[in-house]
């Protein structure tokens, strides 16, 4: 996943702002990820299974960031407030996620190859389904270009250059490793209690996805409080609050179990929500609002490449080399109360010097725009 997104949804969005409708390419996405998920089952060999997992996830990545330019294209078309319109329209993927999650696990396909032929057959009806979405053309087609960086419709790397956009890629980067680490490890620390006789027969152990779909529940939830926390706080909070329920998460796990501390677990899956949201969301926002409309699609590309790209590569060494040399017993088994706990503190980081080096302050229009959802 790292590794796709930190080419794939930037290309994409400079497809999109200059040569390809979004919701075509989005449609074309995810037929072509629909044709690879299908033949997963087929493979019979590491190696191959790795390969083609990569192709997939070249063609899913770039659907994040096509939906959201597509939905923020639809909304505006319509004269509707994005800040206020968009989270409860987003909700909906999150609903889906728990479907899916629901699905696989209570039909017993956590570990068979079914869960790819289901996955299969609903990337194929999104995709054809993407092509009777509203129509989103390429803003920056017939713009005349003045630079070899304009004619490949890499503008959107420029906002490097402007101080506060760069301060909010970083972020954006060390956050998305946070993220990897809930969703590399998560459901791995439940699995391993099955190697505890007491915990064995346990809810949480016998149907990990389930108890951490908790999790998606909970952003539904938040998705929905967005407008009201960027009204009463303003995006730059928010993104804080997102950070500071990050050390919340993962201190929860520290000293969470199934047993006498599945409350810790649950808490920490509600979490979740608040952690995952408040950035994602307001970080998109951000974005929407402070960029040019005819490099937007690239923009957005551009933070989930952050995100998911580098965030997530980073995430995935930095942990696997912490683990494998400080947390690693003999026998393999993991610390698994300190590992959190050092996942804990890196969040923990971010969340205090990140008021100090991100200066922000509403323009009047993204003023306005709060001010619109109180109506």
């Amino acid at each position: 996943m790292g590794i796709a997104s930190i080419f794939m949804p930037a290309l994409a969005g400079i497809v999109s702002d200059r040569w390809i409708n979004a919701e075509k390419l989005l449609g074309m996405m995810h037929i072509l990820g629909s044709i690879v998920l299908f033949s997963l089952p087929l493979v019979d060999n590491p190696t191959t299974f790795f390969w083609v997992i990569l192709l997939n996830m070249i063609f899913y990545m770039p659907t994040l960031s096509l939906s959201i330019t597509v939905a923020y294209t639809a909304l505006k078309n319509n004269n509707k407030d994005v800040i206020k319109d968009y989270p409860p329209i987003r909700i909906w993927g999150t609903i889906g996620f728990i479907a899916a999650l629901w699905v696989v696990s209570l039909t017993g396909n956590e570990a068979s190859s079914n869960q790819f032929y289901i996955a299969s057959a609903v990337s194929l009806f999104l995709g054809i389904y993407a092509f009777t979405l509203p129509k989103c053309p390429p803003l920056a087609k017939n713009t005349d270009t003045q630079s070899f960086v304009d004619a490949l419709g890499l503008r959107a790397f420029s906002l490097f250059k402007q101080g506060n956009f760069a301060i909010f890629f970083l972020y954006s980067m060390l956050l998305g490793a946070a993220l990897q680490l809930t969703n590399a490890y998560g459901d791995t620390f439940l699995h391993d209690f099955k190697n505890v006789p007491a915990y064995a027969d346990l809810l949480a152990v016998k149907y990990p996805a389930i108890i951490m779909s908790i999790s998606q529940i909970s952003e539904t939830l938040f998705i929905l409080a967005i407008p009201f926390f960027l009204r009463k706080f303003g995006i730059k909070y928010v993104m804080l609050f997102s950070m500071l329920a990050w050390v919340l998460r993962f201190g929860l796990f520290a000293y969470a179990d199934p047993a006498g501390g599945l409350w810790m677990i649950i808490l920490s899956c509600i979490i979740y929500g608040m952690a995952f949201d408040f950035f994602n969301i307001s970080g998109s926002l951000f974005v929407e609002t402070r960029v040019d409309a005819k490099m937007r699609g690239s923009a957005q590309g551009l933070f989930m490449m952050m995100v998911n790209g580098f965030g997530a590569l980073f995430g995935s060494f930095a942990s696997g080399w912490i683990i494998e040399h400080f947390f690693t017993y003999a026998d393999q088994s993991k610390d698994w109360t300190n590992i959190w706990i050092t996942f804990a503190a890196y969040t923990l980081v971010l969340a205090v010097t990140f008021p100090f080096v991100f200066k922000y302050k509403h323009t009047a229009a993204e003023d306005s725009a709060i001010k619109a959802m109180e109506h």
